[in-house]
């Protein structure tokens, strides 16, 4: 079925299902998720009602603020989730899905935080905090 999307961690302890359109991925530079992942978030969504998650119970949330929570593999460590507290979707790590994905890039946000060993030579929007249309962080 083309709207089914599957994806897992890098054990396997953690798979998904995800179903309905996906959003374009969006790139976050900020220190938080450059910090967790070891380079930039790269990550699409989908709503709370629209994925199924099996093996959550191998879920680790860490609330790395008061504003979200990142979801990972207590297994093998695989960054998979972030979770806004008060919004209903759940956004995906692109790179978890099985291929072929059909993601395409969106935009970058919090490229002012991005790290100095890379450059963003693509032709995606580029914003210095979050877009207009996303709200990723309380201000």
């Amino acid at each position: 079925m083309e709207n089914l999307h599957k994806g897992s961690c890098l054990c396997g302890a953690v798979r998904y299902t995800a179903e309905g359109a996906l959003r374009d991925v969006i790139y976050c530079h900020c220190t938080m998720c450059r910090k967790q992942s070891g380079h930039y978030y790269a990550a699409t969504n989908v709503g709370d009602d629209m994925i199924d998650i099996e093996g959550s119970e191998n879920v680790t949330w860490y609330a790395a603020s008061d504003f979200a929570r990142r979801g990972f593999c207590s297994r093998c460590g695989s960054v998979m989730f972030w979770k806004p507290n008060d919004d209903n979707y759940v956004s995906i790590m692109a790179g978890s899905f099985d291929e072929p994905s059909s993601l395409s890039g969106g935009y970058h946000i919090f490229v002012a935080d991005k790290g100095s060993y890379y450059e963003l030579d693509d032709d995606l929007p580029k914003y210095d905090r979050s877009s207009p249309s996303l709200k990723v962080l309380e201000d």
